[in-house]
């Protein structure tokens, strides 16, 4: 019977709404990056009650532990799962009983789901001993520049590993269908800003100073064109401003206006490079309108490529799951995540996980409606913990 605690270990049986029990309370309590306190915690007290060593990251949130073999081997060819655990510092609005109970903050991503099913795997290899060690990455801050995953490789978390395998929800894939692809899936991420000042002045006469919302539409102009013809367009590079504020009266000139935005990248080099490209760009612009501006660049993730051997293991793991018609397509994305971080060190694969049920409208990734199948769930865990076996 169903209800033995957070910490059980889960059969087959009651694996589902175990896992929907824990998605439950992670979604409700919604961290932001960095500030998963409550999270770690309760992630740390269910792995603990299965009988796992617990190891926390130095950074102050999320963890890591091994699942040894039947006979105790923890150390030596161990494969990875990862699994990310933060929320998005925006308000919900699904109407869900368990709706984040955390004002500004929710699981809008599906970071609640990722971690449950990882768990759920926990609960599967810790009743059935794996035939090699298995390495269990909570991971905190996917949604920052440049990324938990960054700080994870530094402390040590892929030492030992093989192989690593991670997902993340796909709600324009039905359930029951994992993507699945060999080589790049994912685009590279940096975040800029862009502060323009001058003395200020009258708009009567912006001769006699620098014109900061003139040069700053310049610059959000000049240096998207700037990018067409100084990157491949075979890179899919995507420059994009998502914010621009500046004035306060309809007769003055500002003294500053600031611009932030977004620099993409399906090509390691563009990534590689990015950041020159926009600075110099950037002075080049303010110079002709004589204004300064000042880039603040932070470097994102490079773009995800899915190693081949893995991409296979991750296929096979699909079919003995959900049959052969589980396994989709997965093309290149323009969205970023910072698994990629962990790929410099260790050999991976990050799959698409459908979780559409079919029924209703497709809520996408980031919205403050977002919804998933929660029957997708209990295979999800059973994918990460499949995969594991090899």
């Amino acid at each position: 019977m169903f209800g033995r605690g957070k910490g059980s270990k889960a059969s087959e049986g009651d694996l589902a709404a175990q896992v929907v029990e824990w998605r439950r309370w992670l979604h409700e309590n919604a961290e932001r990056s960095y500030e998963e306190h409550e999270t770690t915690d309760y992630v740390a007290s269910v792995l603990e009650d299965m009988g796992l060593k617990v190891h926390r990251f130095d950074m102050g949130t999320g963890l890591w532990c091994d699942v040894p073999t039947a006979d105790g081997t923890s150390s030596k060819d161990v494969v990875g799962l990862r699994a990310d655990i933060d929320a998005l510092p925006m308000t919900e609005d699904t109407g869900l009983d368990f709706a984040s109970a955390n004002e500004g903050v929710s699981h809008a991503c599906g970071h609640d789901a990722h971690t449950a099913m990882l768990l759920g795997a926990a609960s599967l290899l810790v009743a059935d001993p794996p035939p090699q060690p298995v390495r269990l990455i909570f991971q905190p801050a996917e949604e920052t520049q440049p990324g938990g995953a960054k700080k994870c490789v530094e402390e040590g978390v892929t030492d030992g590993l093989t192989q690593l395998m991670g997902l993340h929800c796909d709600p324009h894939r039905p359930t029951g269908e994992v993507g699945v692809i060999a080589g790049p899936i994912t685009s590279s991420n940096a975040n800029f800003g862009i502060t323009v000042t001058s003395s200020g002045g009258h708009t009567a006469r912006p001769h006699e100073t620098g014109d900061t919302i003139f040069a700053a539409a310049q610059i959000v102009t000049g240096l998207t064109a700037a990018l067409d013809r100084r990157v491949d367009p075979r890179a899919g590079a995507v420059l994009t401003f998502g914010s621009i504020n500046g004035g306060s009266a309809v007769n003055v000139i500002p003294a500053k206006v600031e611009m932030w935005g977004t620099l993409r990248s399906a090509k390691r080099d563009v990534w590689e490079i990015g950041e020159e490209l926009v600075t110099t760009s950037v002075a080049s612009i303010a110079a002709t309108f004589g204004v300064e501006a000042e880039v603040t660049y932070t470097q994102g993730p490079p773009p995800v490529i899915n190693d081949e051997e893995c991409a296979e293991r991750a296929r096979a793991a699909v079919v003995s799951v959900f049959g052969e018609e589980g396994v989709g397509t997965a093309e290149q994305s323009s969205g970023g995540d910072d698994f990629s971080w962990y790929l410099d060190s260790v050999p991976g694969v990050y799959l698409r996980f459908g979780v559409h049920s079919g029924k209703g409208e497709e809520t996408d990734l980031h919205h403050p409606g977002f919804l998933l199948d929660e029957d997708a769930l209990a295979d999800g865990a059973r994918l990460f913990d499949t995969f594991a076996r090899g």
